[in-house]
């Protein structure tokens, strides 16, 4: 059953809905980081770095003690020096979601970066009902866009591929938002008529 909730992202109304199989992209990004999520063999070599994934997790490992707020803005910038291909050129398809591995491997588009920061909280231990990977429109660009919404401390922070800066929704208003996923919900978003 649908469960309306106050205006929130980007001051748009949520309808939160829990049947998450009508994305069967995000449900096959789930499943199969969980079966590469695995060790990469010996990583010692200098010639040729093939070991992306086992770097990530030393990265996370390293910031593990670090205050929440730098955590959210040190993934960030780690995933935000991936370099931006669109799917097309990567997979030969118009639409592809990939895994961190693949993401850190082969460099990706805008969803790939908000699934790896997402990822990476949920690792650092961050709750995955406080973040949401959100699919958008960008008004400015005239161009369909991903980022990941976090909750934190009384608001919600956007972690972006196009703005280096993790920033306040508030301080966004070229975006509008159309849906957003995480590991349980789904929500749908509308224009908040009450403004």
């Amino acid at each position: 059953m649908p469960m309306t909730v106050m205006a929130g992202l980007f001051g748009y109304k949520e309808n939160s809905r829990s049947n998450l199989d009508i994305f069967p992209q995000w449900l096959s990004v789930l499943e199969r980081h969980i079966r590469e999520n695995v060790p990469e063999g010996d990583c010692t070599s200098k010639i040729m770095d093939t070991c992306h994934l086992a770097n990530w997790k030393v990265f996370l490992s390293k910031i593990q003690k670090l205050p929440s707020y730098e955590q959210i803005k040190k993934v960030n910038e780690f995933a935000n020096q991936q370099k931006y291909i669109l799917d097309i050129e990567n997979y030969g398809l118009e639409d592809y979601w990939a895994t961190p591995k693949q993401f850190l491997y082969n460099n990706g588009d805008c969803e790939d970066y908000a699934i790896t920061k997402m990822m990476s909280l949920k690792i650092l231990g961050f709750a995955v009902s406080e973040m949401k990977l959100v699919v958008l429109q960008d008004t400015n660009l005239r161009i369909p866009h991903a980022v990941l919404a976090v909750n934190f401390e009384g608001d919600t922070l956007i972690m972006d591929n196009q703005i280096s800066e993790v920033v306040s929704h508030r301080h966004i208003v070229h975006y509008v938002p159309i849906y957003a996923v995480n590991q349980k919900n789904w929500w749908m978003y509308l224009p908040d008529t009450m403004k």
